[in-house]
């Protein structure tokens, strides 16, 4: 999954907790880059929870689940499945298909 803001793609992870950080906007879980999260507001499009107002949140079987406070609401309907358009379909495969040559060599 690309990082939501600028469409960078994670790399091989290190050891140790990823740079990345996660959050939900209009009801789908993103991901956001080291290099976005050094802009000054770099959560002011994800979604906020709205018993705390945090932007901590998790997407976990249909729901989403802030983890700060525990607050818990459904997906809205339109949110529920990501149908990628054929160039993110087409970015994926090219993606799946790299790592498959890194990984048996070719």
């Amino acid at each position: 999954m690309p990082c939501h803001r600028c469409g960078a793609r994670q790399v091989d992870p290190v050891r140790g907790p990823s740079p990345w950080r996660r959050g939900v906007r209009d009801g789908r879980q993103v991901l956001v880059c080291p290099d976005c999260q050094r802009s000054t507001d770099w959560t002011a499009d994800l979604d906020a929870c709205p018993d705390c107002g945090s932007t901590v949140l998790v997407k976990r079987l249909g729901d989403v689940v802030c983890r700060d406070c525990g607050a818990s609401s459904a997906v809205p309907e339109d949110a529920a499945v990501s149908t990628g358009g054929p160039a993110e379909v087409a970015e994926v495969a090219d993606d799946v298909r790299a790592a498959l040559d890194r990984l048996f060599g070719r």
